[in-house]
């Protein structure tokens, strides 16, 4: 089986959005600085990429398989009308199941049997988690072998953290790093055996 990895934007005080869903606009302006350009699996989104952060993103979509993200992405999003831009099958972890379709899997039965229903469909491939409570909840519960920032300049203040408030760990590395323009990617290994307690 592949790799679990969360990842998404933050800004350098740690949030993937400010107060109120805001701050989209400073923290995704890196997909659209660049000359390259980068079409989303389904054709339903081109980015416009440096060339650092077209390779660092295009070989992000082809590790991943499948992916878990939370009622609340998937709400805001409206389903991404209908399939992930990704093209890979979506988890999607909630109180509120909808009836699954070929798309997307509604699980009710916690972190582990959404992370168990997204490597059956990812195969060899990674799966990917988004930010937030399905990540903390993943971490917690040791099944997070790798964390990727995409770390913006810039500081908001408030709003959602990259990770819920939970137990802290320790990360190894920076393994990767990629600089770019308004954007630097990292990727850390996550180290359970130091994990801190409260």
């Amino acid at each position: 089986m592949g790799k679990i990895f969360t990842q998404a934007s933050t800004s350098i005080d740690g949030y993937v959005s400010g107060p109120d869903n805001s701050g989209f606009d400073k923290l995704f302006r890196w997909l659209q600085d660049g000359d390259v350009a980068v079409t989303a699996p389904t054709g339903t989104m081109t980015f416009q990429l440096t060339p650092p952060s077209a390779a660092y993103f295009s070989g992000l979509i082809q590790a991943t398989g499948a992916l878990v993200v939370g009622r609340k992405l998937y709400d805001f999003t409206n389903g991404w009308g209908g399939q992930h831009p990704m093209g890979v099958h979506t988890i999607v972890l909630t109180h509120r199941p909808l009836e699954d379709n070929e798309h997307f899997t509604f699980c009710s039965e916690g972190i582990e049997k959404a992370i168990e229903l997204a490597q059956a469909k990812a195969g060899d491939k990674a799966v990917g988690l988004n930010a937030g409570e399905v990540a903390r909840q993943a971490i917690d519960a040791g099944l997070v072998d790798e964390v990727f920032l995409d770390l913006v300049p810039v500081i908001l203040g408030d709003g959602t953290p990259f990770f819920a408030p939970g137990r802290g760990y320790e990360l190894e590395g920076p393994v990767s790093v990629v600089e770019s323009a308004a954007v630097t990617h990292l990727r850390y290994e996550v180290r359970y055996e130091t994990a801190a307690t409260e």
